[in-house]
């Protein structure tokens, strides 16, 4: 079993960008260029879904509903993968999770992040007269 540490989700406006990122541990430091790496996401009520996928041999693929807005990459030598999103969307909202497979075939999941994207809450603005 692999720990994976998430971060970088957040609230963000319809249209903005976020990067999640996803560092595997120094354990497998010589193995992590050889590992396939992946961002699913889960929003409520539904089933967690492939998003990105990046094979060791950094061949990439993507959900239809993200290509051309999320890209995914990765740094071996910081034992890290990436998913830069961009023109987010309401529908993107959701529980995202990075997935690292080992070269001994083993699945690896981080802890999630929640990535909500809205317009907030709005502020009202009163001139008076």
């Amino acid at each position: 079993q692999v720990y994976l540490v998430e971060s970088g989700g957040g609230v963000v406006q319809p249209g903005e960008s976020l990067r999640l990122s996803c560092k595997a541990p120094r354990s497998i430091l010589s193995t992590f260029s050889g590992s396939d790496v992946s961002w699913y996401r889960q929003a409520p009520g539904k089933q967690r879904d492939v998003v990105a996928s990046m094979t060791k041999d950094k061949v990439t693929t993507y959900a239809d509903s993200v290509k051309g807005r999320f890209t995914i990459s990765r740094d071996n030598a910081k034992r890290t993968h990436y998913l830069q999103m961009s023109s987010l969307k309401p529908e993107d909202t959701a529980v995202y999770y990075c997935n690292l497979i080992t070269i001994d075939g083993y699945q690896n999941w981080g802890q999630g992040t929640q990535v909500t994207v809205n317009w907030g809450q709005g502020t009202q603005v009163t001139v008076p007269s």
